[in-house]
């Protein structure tokens, strides 16, 4: 996309379509690169040991003289987390509220990042310039954290419109509404191109207020017999507060467990988003020195993940809480698509204990942070976009959004469902699909990034579903006879000592395929290996319709 792209602007997503999580979108104009938001993802069930996956930025980092700045919408993590690592490769200035800016920086500083990034603070009267050619300015919306903002990308084509995450809450926690008032003018202006959420694409109706889950904590904390604990994401700031809120109304007093959960009631404390009383707080080691009834924990672990908070309370594993029978649990999340069995092997464990388990299916405890069908049909109202991509959200998500778009009169041919990588191109005020632009995952796995990738999770596959064969030979160098083995070591195969007469057949055949290979004269080892693997791999899957991963080790002495 570097030629004959003069006077052409291009907008695409390198992450965040067809999927949840890994945000990242971008406005070309020329020379002038945009990126908005820079996310992360949890691995799905088949990344076997993969901590978090990130967009691959390849095109970004091709052209990275022109990139001007990533934006950052709101600060969870799909929208912030890839940060430490696309800013290794790709070091250009931030743009993010007060509020987002402080969850970066703690980010940026255990990363030793913080002193060699420019970080420019923003809000919704801000304007910046970025290139020659292209102007952001910024609106308020609501969402499950605050100092969420959606973007204006200003062009020589026209407006682009980013809506962030958001959901129209006319009673918010913390008073701060959305600017409709400044979005009805953006949509006066004229929208070139509106890129909207659409994660809760499939819900009727609106999304409900922040403010009403406040009252069913409330009543929960009233009946509560015993100590009350709270899963909540460690982002959602507003939760925080109105568990703050509820511990306050009942004399109970609270300890923040969860490391995440720590540092975001540090930093949003201190930049004046939570109001907590000096003396609410306490430590996770006095819990057990006060009445049951007048303690509530506050913790991560709302999505069931094996080494939260929460999970290890309910396995009894955790160094300083531990959940007793007739304690009360509040999990005042909803289940990211994929979580939904470690959150519901976590609330059965939670009974098992004799705990009382609260959660949104049963109880008024959480609204979503994301706007349902008439939220989004209300942005569509107020930007009266020419162009329409919907973002964040799986196909389905996508399509449901498309199909609001087309009942508040978008024209069907003027929608552009896109994939990851897909380029839409506008010039002289249309639109048509452009060329399509590397992208695709970069897998994190430890300290390695992008090491891991397709071959080596097959394998991982491989070892998980039929184990490992390790063949060692040593061969005489002098003559090529065999010297000492085949020695067979199983791992995650079969149980050795009940398989004996199995691996003593296998230990026959590899020695057959050698001395056939001898005669033959075969010295390559690649081929001799291939073989052993070939002949070995026959005979298993015969015997037991396994196919293990088979790995010669062949030595010369």
């Amino acid at each position: 996309m570097t030629k004959n792209q003069r006077g052409k602007l291009y907008v695409f997503a390198l992450g965040g379509l067809d999927e949840i999580g890994k945000n990242m979108y971008v406005v070309q104009y020329e020379n002038d690169i945009v990126v908005i938001d820079s996310g992360l993802m949890f691995p799905e069930e088949d990344m076997l040991g993969i901590d978090i996956v990130i967009p691959d930025i390849t095109y970004l980092v091709e052209n990275r003289e022109k990139v001007r700045g990533i934006i950052l919408t709101h600060g969870h993590e799909d929208h912030i987390g890839g940060l430490p690592y696309i800013l290794r490769q790709l070091n250009v200035p931030i743009f993010a509220t007060k509020l987002t800016m402080g969850l970066v920086e703690h980010k940026l500083r255990e990363a030793h990042l913080l002193n060699d990034t420019k970080r420019h603070v923003i809000n919704n009267q801000s304007e910046i310039k970025l290139g020659s050619h292209l102007k952001a300015t910024f609106f308020n919306t609501n969402h499950s954290i605050p100092d969420s903002v959606g973007v204006c990308i200003e062009t020589p084509e026209g407006a682009v419109v980013h809506t962030g995450d958001f959901k129209f809450d006319l009673t918010p926690v913390g008073g701060r509404v959305a600017d409709m008032h400044k979005m009805a003018e953006i949509g006066k202006k004229g929208v070139l191109c509106l890129l909207s959420d659409s994660t809760n694409a499939e819900r009727p109706g609106f999304t409900g207020s922040e403010r009403t889950v406040g009252d069913g904590i409330k009543e929960v904390f009233r009946k509560a017999k015993q100590r009350v604990i709270v899963a909540t994401f460690a982002s959602n700031i507003h939760r925080i507060q109105q568990v703050v809120d509820a511990c306050h109304t009942y004399g109970r007093k609270l300890a923040v467990v969860g490391r995440s959960m720590v540092n975001v009631v540090n930093i949003a404390s201190e930049l004046g988003y939570l109001e907590i009383p000096s003396d609410l707080l306490i430590d996770p080691d006095e819990i057990n020195h006060l009445p049951a009834n007048k303690v509530a924990v506050i913790s991560t672990g709302s999505q069931g993940e094996s080494m939260s908070a929460l999970t290890r309370m309910a396995n009894a594993s955790h160094r300083k809480v531990e959940i007793l029978p007739g304690d009360t649990v509040i999990i005042a999340a909803t289940p990211i698509p994929g979580n939904e069995k470690l959150i519901g092997r976590t609330v059965d464990q939670l009974f098992r204990i004799g705990a009382d388990v609260v959660y949104s299916t049963t109880s008024h405890v959480h609204v979503s942070g994301h706007g349902s069908q008439e939220d989004l049909k209300l942005m569509l109202s107020l930007m009266k976009p020419k162009y329409f991509i919907p973002i964040h959200g799986e196909y389905r998500m996508l399509r449901a959004h498309a199909q609001l778009a087309e009942s508040v009169g978008v024209r069907p041919e003027n929608i552009f469902i896109c994939d990851n990588g897909d380029t839409v191109e506008f010039s002289d005020g249309k639109a048509r699909y452009g060329p399509k632009i590397q992208t695709g995952k970069v897998l994190i796995d430890g300290l390695g990034v992008g090491d891991v990738g397709n071959i080596v999770l097959r394998d991982r596959k491989l070892l998980s579903q039929d184990g490992i064969l390790v063949v060692v030979v040593t061969l005489s160098k002098t003559n090529g006879t065999i010297l000492s083995g085949p020695d067979i070591i199983s791992r995650g195969f079969v149980y050795v000592r009940e398989s004996e007469q199995l691996l003593e057949e296998a230990n026959r055949i590899v020695s057959q395929t050698m001395e056939k290979c001898m005669r033959e004269q075969v010295s390559e080892w690649a081929s001799l290996k291939t073989s052993i693997r070939d002949a070995l791999s026959k005979f298993l899957f015969e015997k037991t319709r396994r196919r293990p991963m088979i790995l010669p080790i062949i030595m010369e002495v």
